[in-house]
């Protein structure tokens, strides 16, 4: 009488891959998000992309832009879905405050990092970021090999 292990299923709705090698990340904020209910389900079933998506102001709020949530076919047929609508973030008066003087700076922008459930709510963490050169980008690629191959040395050596 072996019991099942319950399978733990993954927070994480999408992620944001592209941001991290296009820029650098200086700070991360979590932010809520104001969605539809066909979006709510499309994001259960994992229809959502969040790979070219930025953060706008508009009359002081913010909004996410360019995150595309797939309808799903058997989702309610008596509302249009627009699967790229720009959709509000929700976050506090200090806090938008502060993330419009630091996008303000020169070379600074926000990018979606990741969308992923807290519970019952689905929440996107946000990072103020600032674009790589293409030099920037190789001398990463030349660390992240280092470590793979200073990894397999150690590995090796271990063995004996």
């Amino acid at each position: 009488m072996t019991k099942k292990k319950a399978k733990v299923a993954s927070n994480t709705i999408a992620l944001n891959k592209r941001a991290r090698h296009d820029y650098f990340i200086e700070d991360e904020i979590e932010a809520g998000l104001s969605l539809q209910g066909w979006e709510v389900k499309s994001m259960r079933a994992g229809k959502a992309s969040i790979g070219d998506s930025y953060i706008i102001f508009k009359h002081g709020e913010a909004y996410l832009f360019g995150a595309t949530i797939q309808p799903l076919s058997v989702a309610s047929t008596h509302i249009v879905c627009d699967p790229t609508r720009t959709r509000k973030l929700l976050l506090n008066q200090k806090e938008l405050a502060s993330l419009f003087g630091k996008a303000n700076r020169d070379g600074f922008t926000i990018v979606a990092l990741s969308l992923y459930w807290k519970g019952p709510w689905a929440k996107v963490k946000i990072g103020l970021a600032k674009g790589k050169k293409l030099h920037d980008k190789r001398e990463d690629i030349k660390d992240r090999e280092w470590k793979v191959t200073k990894d397999r040395i150690m590995k090796n050596a271990q063995r004996g």
